[in-house]
């Protein structure tokens, strides 16, 4: 049975696909992304007799945006809540990029709800500035605290938006206000310690050619979470379970069998 329609979880209006019979999956698409590009990799798991849930994260896609800025943890109990709207006690996860911050959070401090996950080219560690750009960023944020201070509120905001257009991601320009907001609040949130209590099978999928989050951050995470392996694609890049669906469906059903072995054992 395939479903996709709208529904609504506190409050939010979103976007959901259900697709497939079988084990459910629930799978988590990133920063900037839909459940369109989930739907390559759910297609591979359904025939494989999987169940998978989906839905356009608030601010992405289909779905409103949330009605004030998120932090991770607000959507990682958003996750939660579409859990309990399809009255899913358990399932096996998948996450790319920010899905994968999320799986992290869920399978540390929520793990009851995770049977087992695989992360793809997964967020989660934040990455040193370089000196020049923690120096400009300070230089940046003590000009516009003074400004705001002297009451000259429109000559802070000009300087903010030449310090955006030159120096922010283009994320945060292409966000609107409240994802911008959310955008900071996540991107700035470093879960390296919630990566140490994972408490469920983890394989981390990772392009070699990955330049948003690199590769080391995939080998930092195998080193720290618990029980992880890492699997690298070559020539892939920051979306390699798109780059090859049909290989990581193959390490999802694996992974998900050895789990199920496991508890018959």
């Amino acid at each position: 049975m395939d479903q996709s329609d709208r529904i609504s979880i506190n409050g939010i209006d979103i976007h959901q696909a259900v697709i497939g019979a079988g084990q459910p999956v629930l799978m988590v698409h990133g920063w900037g992304a839909d459940i369109g590009l989930l739907q390559p990799l759910a297609r591979q798991l359904a025939a494989l007799n999987y169940r998978i849930y989906m839905f356009d994260l608030p601010g992405f896609g289909e779905s409103a945006p949330p009605p004030e800025p998120f932090s991770i943890f607000d959507y990682a109990d958003f996750c939660r809540a579409f859990l309990n709207y399809h009255d899913l006690d358990a399932v096996r996860y998948f996450g790319h990029s920010l899905g994968g911050r999320l799986g992290l959070i869920l399978a540390s401090d929520h793990a009851q709800r995770i049977l087992s996950m695989v992360l793809s080219n997964s967020a989660g560690i934040r990455a040193s500035l370089p000196a020049s750009a923690r120096l400009r960023q300070e230089i940046y944020k003590m000009a516009r605290s003074g400004l705001l201070n002297l009451g000259a509120t429109q000559t802070a905001e000009r300087l903010r938006q030449r310090y955006s257009r030159r120096y922010a991601s283009a994320d945060y320009r292409a966000a609107a206000p409240v994802m911008r907001q959310t955008l900071v609040k996540v991107v700035n949130q470093d879960l390296l310690h919630k990566a140490r209590q994972v408490a469920v099978p983890t394989v981390l999928v990772w392009g070699d050619k990955d330049e948003d989050t690199p590769l080391w951050m995939g080998e930092k995470l195998e080193q720290t979470i618990p029980d992880a392996a890492l699997i690298v694609f070559e020539g892939a890049g920051h979306y390699a379970y798109l780059d090859f669906p049909q290989k990581t469906a193959s390490i999802m059903h694996a992974l998900f069998n050895a789990e199920n072995a496991d508890a018959e054992a």
